[in-house]
């Protein structure tokens, strides 16, 4: 299973440090959450963190859009150096679009679904995405509880992957921990997002360690 460190959780003071520390310990994706205050109750940060960090890391920089109109800013964040741009259904009207616009500039589609968003909202564009990602807490900060109901959505994704031949990875965002990530690895997440779990952790590599075993 893969780990998606979560910046939002990093120390801002020493961000290349910090996420080099992980990288180190087996990073397999970088998520960054843009938030705009609007989408969700929270401002982080924009693509000049993404510009920013680039040049220093390899790894898939996996780019999670809280914003409203997120149509207007595909292309920043492409720029900035974006692997997969993931934007939420609940945030267009146009999703079909806007996923088909992400993969015109050369860059994986990611869906989103809040935790009150059923699958069947996004069933209509699931042939098209690279990524799926279950918000299992209520999307704009870190540290929630996981919302155990989130489960029964990753495993009816993965049952409809199987049916029809897709192609998506299944993420999961928010409240994991070693416990948790044992719940969505056996549901059919194939990729975990780890924020407080990780960066508050006294060692990273044994945090690490306890989600990869």
């Amino acid at each position: 299973m893969k780990i998606a460190p979560s910046i939002l959780s990093a120390d801002f003071a020493h961000l290349v440090q910090d996420v080099s520390a992980m990288v180190e310990t087996g990073a397999d994706y970088l998520h960054i959450d843009i938030m705009d205050g609007q989408f969700v109750p929270n401002i982080s940060f924009g693509p000049m963190i993404i510009s920013t960090l680039r040049p220093y890391f390899d790894l898939t920089f996996d780019i999670h859009l809280m914003i409203a109109h997120p149509e207007q800013y595909i292309e920043a964040v492409a720029q900035a150096g974006a692997d997969i741009i993931s934007v939420h259904v609940e945030a267009s009207r146009h999703i079909h679009r806007l996923i088909q616009k992400i993969k015109d500039l050369g860059v994986q589609a990611g869906i989103v679904i809040n935790p009150g968003t059923p699958v069947n909202q996004i069933e209509p564009v699931l042939a098209m995405v690279d990524l799926v990602l279950v918000m299992s807490v209520n999307p704009g900060f870190g540290g929630q509880q996981f919302i155990k109901a989130s489960l029964d959505k990753i495993a009816t994704l993965k049952e409809l992957r199987q049916q029809h031949d897709y192609h998506y990875e299944i993420e999961v965002d928010g409240g994991i921990n070693r416990e948790t990530i044992q719940a969505v690895r056996q549901a059919g997440a194939d990729v975990a997002v780890a924020g407080s779990y990780l960066f508050k952790a006294a060692s990273y590599a044994q945090a690490m360690a306890s989600l990869k075993e």
